[in-house]
């Protein structure tokens, strides 16, 4: 996600890299180190050697939930606005992190998703509970993946959540042969995680009903197609808005 972060930013004409971070590297261009020739972009390994040589607006963070919390408020710090692509954050972080953009006077926006198709899915979902309240999820990501459930599903289930009060299902005297085969479970529904190589992000939301079933499913194919406009279009609207957006469903139009 950062390498593609970074393609999209040098061909959108509204905006300027200014920088790039990535530790295990040592290349000085972040052209050279993505193959693409000299692009006048210097690539740090140290977060802080960027924030304070740079004039940087807007921070985009993709690193992990041990990393995150320590640059964003490192740029909230420096008055430069945070865009979250990092999954796996509670929420007393989220909580913290509201309260010091809000005491900075600036916005900041974290998105378990980026994918205008995974956004639609969740409004759907959401509206599709309150018709079907008996509810499972399964999400398939890559192996790499650190977190599971992945954000998008806890951010799906916290939308159907809204539009549901919690339902007993399964047989209630059902056993769990293997510990956790029946998957995780929130207010009643049940998520499952699937990590494997070959695949990239995939949600499946399954209502179930008297004679009938729904299924909402999402798959990306490209992350450079369906993720970037979404990256694009947080970069530009976090520069007029306070606090912290949680969720791009909030800023599509």
């Amino acid at each position: 996600m950062g390498r593609e972060t970074v393609n999209t930013v040098l061909k959108n004409t509204r905006c300027e890299l200014v920088g790039a971070i990535d530790r295990t590297v040592t290349a000085a261009d972040v052209g050279e180190y993505l193959g693409i020739g000299h692009a006048g972009v210097p690539l740090h390994t140290d977060l802080m050697d960027v924030l304070m040589e740079q004039q940087a607006d807007v921070l985009v963070d993709f690193t992990n939930p041990e990393a995150v919390s320590t640059n964003v408020e490192r740029a909230i710090g420096l008055g430069i606005r945070p865009i979250i692509g990092t999954t796996g954050i509670d929420q007393h972080t989220l909580e913290n992190w509201d309260g010091l953009l809000r005491s900075a006077g600036i916005g900041g926006i974290l998105a378990p998703n980026f994918a205008i198709g995974a956004i639609l899915q969740m409004r759907f979902a959401a509206m599709a509970a309150r018709y079907f309240p008996h509810i499972e999820m399964i999400e398939l990501h890559h192996d790499k993946k650190l977190d599971a459930p992945s954000g998008t599903a806890l951010k799906t289930a916290e939308m159907i959540q809204a539009q549901r009060s919690s339902v007993q299902q399964g047989h209630p005297d059902e056993v769990e042969k293997l510990p956790g085969a029946r998957g995780a479970q929130f207010e009643g529904m049940r998520i499952h995680s699937v990590r494997l190589p070959g695949y990239i992000a995939h949600q499946e939301v399954l209502f179930g009903g008297l004679g009938q079933s729904l299924t909402i499913r999402h798959d990306v194919i490209s992350r450079e197609e369906a993720y970037m406009p979404g990256v694009n279009l947080a970069i530009e609207r976090v520069l007029s808005v306070t606090g912290l957006i949680y969720g791009l469903e909030h800023i599509i139009d």
